[in-house]
């Protein structure tokens, strides 16, 4: 995969996303990964020169059929006590297609080819051997070339959510290299 090489290097040199993905792990939950603004916000700030900061949730994705809505609040809590400073989200995949109006999710890197943006669907872990892992389903182009395009679930009757978040979370403002690329 073109850029990953590069994406793991900016994690794992990244003191404060180190330490977060070392947390997360230690969980041990299944399909775990942190994805979303976590590694594309770090992809584009570091493509703008921007400092490496990170002022949003972080976005903790799992996939278990077994478990049930609180355990996403327990998991939570428990990184919370973790990290007390970190806004943390989780949530387990195997749940979500119901939110989203989809077919059930096969794992948690099929739920995330049913996210609004390509450059989003992007998610990290570290192994148990302490690398960095990738989850791409739409590869690392887009974010890397500075592109904000809908995912195919986002192209047409979904594409007004689309917009509304490239409007609301100020995108273009934040990092003007980008451009928003037009399906329709």
């Amino acid at each position: 995969m073109r850029h990953a090489q590069e994406l793991r290097d900016l994690m794992v040199n990244d003191a404060f996303r180190c330490r977060v993905l070392s947390l997360v792990r230690s969980l041990k939950l299944d399909d775990c990964w942190i994805g979303a603004g976590f590694v594309r916000n770090a992809v584009w700030n570091n493509l703008h020169n921007n400092p490496s900061v990170h002022d949003g949730d972080i976005d903790v994705i799992w996939f278990d059929e077994k478990a049930n809505k609180s355990t996403d609040r327990e998991i939570e809590a428990n990184l919370s006590e973790l990290e007390p400073t970190i806004k943390w989200s989780v949530k387990n995949q195997a749940r979500m297609h119901t939110r989203n109006s989809d077919a059930p999710y096969a794992s948690t890197i099929d739920a995330m080819r049913y996210w609004p943006e390509t450059a989003t669907a992007i998610a990290v872990r570290l192994s148990n051997q302490c690398q960095c892992e990738i989850a791409a389903p739409f590869g690392l182009g887009d974010p890397y070339g500075l592109k904000v395009k809908p995912t195919p679930s986002f192209q047409k009757d979904k594409r007004h959510i689309f917009d509304d978040r490239v409007k609301k979370k100020n995108w273009l403002s934040i990092w003007p290299q980008l451009e928003v690329v037009d399906w329709r």
